[in-house]
């Protein structure tokens, strides 16, 4: 055993969440080999009163903390094991960063078929949450192009799982936070690319209902979509925000961009530096820069897909009692009226952030029983952790999404009310069934103690 967790060792670290709100000891094993994967995890079941896989630790809610039992560090595993040029697919370890197969799919005419906003995730996270991105209303979630995976149970056992072979276990393992057992390899079926760059539109809108009219007329035509918006905006200027709008450039190299963070937040800021009236100064400032910046430009894939991964530890800039992100989706049919109404209480409360994500998602189905997209739109929202404050102006947002028929993405929120998560996830019971026995979480412990 060596003394850095590897070979079936157990060590006591602190892990924390990206949203920095919790910090918990645990127990955490590193395997550097899968052929090390069944000892280590075998042992932790045994000893341990549960286990749980985890990866780089983007996960901002407690999803990806098990405090009460112990993790297995996945992030040693992240070999590409095998690549077919001519279908695009891709057979990788789950550890394996989407940087890492960013790294030597681009050079080779091919880009994930869909990405969250950081590439610091692991393929197994990205399973395991179900990530979507810009182009959901095109591509869906990261589940929809996973063929296969390679699925270790606690008793040691390894299954092949795909729509084909235990196809219930499939479902359930995507999306399923964890819970089914550790993932060990995926078949990802790569999407190509013309050139690594993207040519986009920015357009200024100044309401709700034009970023709606705008989403819909851009849906036919790009592939990419997305919205900042100033959440601190009021009355006639409710909802006003930058509407971006991409395809992949039919011109342009397949060069790959270094991952290089220009910025760094070395230290936790005071928590005074970020309140409403410093919010409202860059939010108003943010928006007049980009309105005259407006129009048609080519850029690479990096600045606009993953503009934060640009600056390293930019979760700290909350300050040391860490965030909240709080994402939702609500139906089509009430989107307009429903987000109209959760940015006019983060407008009165004078919460809100810099950091306000407005999209709207298509309707092709994830195949995941606890996937988060549905069709409708999805508001994404970051809140400094200033304590019962902050957790009263939720519970607020809470019955908005309630009585709007929608739900929150448990990837994203660290206090999801577990009745809001039953009513939310309709499938819940099923996938229960499919949850391995020595597989837990904080989040899943407060579920299903709720």
């Amino acid at each position: 055993m060596t003394a850095d967790g590897a070979n079936g060792a157990f060590q006591d670290r602190n892990r924390r969440s990206w949203g920095r709100v919790a910090r918990r000891p645990h127990k955490v094993a590193s395997p550097r080999f899968r052929d090390e994967v069944q000892a280590v995890l075998v042992g932790g079941c045994q000893s341990y009163k549960s286990v749980l896989g985890v990866g780089l630790g983007r996960s901002y809610s407690d999803s990806c903390l098990n405090p009460d039992g112990a993790v297995v560090d996945t992030t040693a595993l992240d070999r590409l094991i095998a690549f077919d040029g001519e279908s695009g697919v891709l057979r990788v370890e789950s550890g394996a960063s989407l940087w890492d197969i960013l790294e030597f799919a681009v050079p080779r005419g091919f880009f994930l078929p869909t990405t969250p906003g950081t590439r610091y995730v692991t393929v197994g996270g990205a399973v395991a949450n179900d990530v979507h991105g810009k182009n959901h209303h095109r591509a869906g979630t990261f589940g929809n192009h996973v063929l296969s995976l390679g699925l270790m149970r606690s008793d040691g056992q390894e299954l092949r799982v795909s729509r084909d072979q235990n196809p219930d276990l499939f479902q359930a393992t995507v999306g399923g936070l964890g819970l089914t057992g550790l993932i060990l390899w995926a078949d990802l079926k790569l999407t190509r690319i013309p050139s690594s760059h993207i040519s986009q539109q920015s357009i200024p809108f100044h309401s709700v209902s034009e970023f709606f009219d705008l989403a819909c007329e851009s849906e036919r035509d790009f592939e990419h979509t997305v919205a900042w918006v100033d959440c601190l905006s009021a009355g006639d200027n409710l909802g006003r925000g930058i509407f971006s709008r991409g395809n992949w450039s039919e011109v342009g190299s397949l060069t790959n961009e270094p991952a290089r963070n220009r910025l760094s937040i070395p230290f936790d800021p005071p928590a005074m530096a970020l309140n409403q009236f410093s919010v409202r100064a860059f939010n108003e400032a943010y928006f007049k820069l980009n309105k005259a910046r407006a129009g048609e430009s080519t850029v690479k894939y990096g600045p606009f897909f993953y503009p934060l991964d640009a600056i390293r530890h930019w979760n700290r800039m909350y300050g040391a009692q860490g965030f909240y992100q709080y994402q939702s989706v609500v139906p089509p049919n009430v989107a307009r009226d429903a987000t109209a109404e959760m940015l006019k209480e983060v407008s009165h409360s004078g919460q809100g952030s810099f950091l306000a994500v407005l999209k709207t998602f298509g309707d092709v189905k994830s195949p995941g029983m606890l996937s988060f997209p549905a069709p409708g739109a999805t508001l994404a929202l970051d809140f400094p952790n200033r304590g019962e404050e902050t957790l009263r102006l939720l519970s607020r947002l809470d019955r908005v999404v309630d009585n709007a028929g929608g739900r929150l993405y448990p990837a994203k929120d660290g206090r999801l009310p577990p009745e809001q998560f039953w009513r939310g996830y309709p499938d819940a019971e099923t996938f229960r069934e499919y949850v391995d026995p020595k597989f837990s979480s904080e989040f899943w412990r407060r579920m299903i103690a709720g």
